[in-house]
């Protein structure tokens, strides 16, 4: 147990937490939406701290993140729990759970954290696999010791964690893969039962322009659900004209899981489909996920059409990059490269 950070204390010995956007009014010996932050008379304090679910040595591709450090390897750590509950989570036996889990899983302290990923030649640390910011007091103290010793810190998140806990950890964050499910509220609140979806667009804007964080977009494409146009061109425009047209988004196939395992799974054509919509709305960047072996998993140069990273599922060649611009006629392609560089 950890007392968490961010949170206030109210009448009643309530307490508010102010770590996500549900901003949960907790009331004593309860749990807020993501069942791990307990108020203990007045107190309110974290289940999970140094908890873990999941730890493996994964390609930076694999979040996705293709702009990023490309070819490097990211150690990456989730927990258990989420603030969401999705109905088509694709890791639900991790994210749609309570606190049993707890005391059978390892405990990961931030010191040993860095010696692991050091260990394994990694770059930086992926905070992933369920939503980072259900041990946000975790993972703030193990991205200020990986700062410390030289690694990247990377957020792999739905984007509802509040504009408080943003500028908390803002400084220390170097990558940010943000799910943008859908963009509707008939859908926000069918998938995840959430209404005020649209704070996850501010506080992602604020992430890349307040905190200079390289930021990536998602969309599942799930069908019959926000593979329509209006959607899909919608989404696609708020990237180009609040995160810029160089902002890769990445499209990925839905497999049926958890409680939608009556739909079936994406058709590739709508992937592509939305690859149109995001070329014809302006983006340089469009790329199909879970998909191995599509072209539109490769980087090619939107200026002369060179290929600059070829990508067989985690298997990558750069072949035409110089610096962070096609090495064939210099267009500048919003890629990292080179050595950790801290904002």
């Amino acid at each position: 147990m950890r007392e968490a950070v961010l949170y206030e204390k109210i009448s009643g010995s309530r307490v508010r937490c102010n770590i996500c956007q549900w901003r949960c009014v907790i009331a004593p010996e309860k749990d807020g939406v993501c069942r791990m932050r307990r108020n203990d008379d007045g107190v309110l304090h974290t289940s999970n701290y140094a908890i873990s679910s999941s730890v493996n040595i994964d390609s930076i591709e694999k979040k996705p993140l293709f702009h990023f450090y490309p070819a490097s390897l990211a150690f990456s750590i989730g927990t258990w729990g989420c603030n969401f509950h999705c109905r088509g989570c694709q890791n639900w036996q991790i994210a749609c759970t309570d606190t049993s889990f707890l005391e059978e899983s390892r405990a990961v302290e931030a010191d040993e954290l860095i010696r692991m990923a050091k260990s394994g030649n990694c770059r930086g640390i992926a905070y992933t696999y369920n939503e980072p910011t259900i041990w946000f007091e975790y993972t703030l103290d193990c991205a200020k010791l990986a700062r410390e010793n030289g690694l990247y810190n990377v957020y792999v998140t739905n984007g509802f964690m509040t504009e408080e806990a943003l500028d908390m950890i803002g400084p220390y964050l170097d990558g940010y893969c943000v799910d943008v499910k859908g963009f509707s509220d008939e859908f926000y609140r069918d998938m995840a039962k959430i209404s005020n979806w649209r704070g996850i667009l501010d506080v992602t804007e604020r992430a890349k322009r307040k905190w200079g964080m390289h930021v990536e977009v998602v969309t599942n494409i799930v069908p019959g659900m926000n593979d329509d146009d209006g959607q899909l061109g919608a989404l696609a425009v708020w990237i180009r004209d609040s995160l810029g047209d160089l902002t890769p988004w990445h499209v990925t196939r839905f497999y049926p899981r958890y409680q939608m395992e009556d739909l079936p799974a994406t058709p590739v054509s709508s992937l592509e489909r939305a690859y149109d919509i995001g070329k014809k709305a302006g983006l340089r960047f469009v790329y199909a996920g879970n998909v191995p072996g599509h072209a539109y998993e490769n980087t090619v140069c939107y200026s002369c059409g060179n290929l600059i990273i070829s990508r067989l599922g985690y298997n990558i060649e750069i072949v035409g990059l110089e610096g962070s611009r096609c090495r064939f006629c210099g267009a500048e392609l919003n890629m990292l490269v080179g050595e950790v560089s801290h904002a």
